[in-house]
């Protein structure tokens, strides 16, 4: 039975926040549940969240919740061993929408889902024209392996 797999333990990281305004536009806000507040990029290409688990998992599902007009368009997820190099998993491509999107899925593009303990989100490009990206839900959901 998939749970969610971002705790206390998971580090991550982003590319960017709109204007290093931490306070406002941080990272956290992907996690804290609350739908009034959100991760904000700053601007340019290649956007992208890692995260880095406390132990192996198996990933079966991601879930996103944009705000419309700042999703990405082609969006890719790579995965690893924790020192190892980063490596393919699937791509993907979110509507722009507002709404909370399940944006893989194990039953499809990945039939055996690889035991990873980092995870790279990258959003190759965004609907908006500067490039920005604005994440109001991050989700993982699948097992840990121990």
């Amino acid at each position: 039975m998939a749970e969610s797999l971002i705790c206390n333990n998971t580090q991550s990281r982003v590319s960017s926040v709109l204007n290093r305004d931490v306070r406002q536009f941080g990272k956290k806000f992907m996690f804290d549940s609350n739908e009034e507040t959100c991760w904000n990029s700053d601007q340019g290409e290649s956007q992208w969240v890692v995260l880095e688990f406390p132990q192996p998992v198996k990933v079966s599902e991601l879930r996103l919740q944009f705000q419309g007009g700042f999703s990405g368009k082609s969006c890719k997820l790579e995965g690893s061993a924790k020192e190892k190099d980063l490596k393919h998993i699937v791509d993907f491509y979110p509507e722009d929408n507002n709404c909370l999107q399940i944006s893989f899925h194990v039953a499809f593009p990945i039939q055996d889902p690889p035991l990873v303990q980092r995870l790279k989100i990258v959003f190759e490009n965004s609907a908006d024209f500067f490039g920005r990206i604005i994440v109001y839900t991050l989700e993982i959901l699948g097992e840990r392996v121990l």
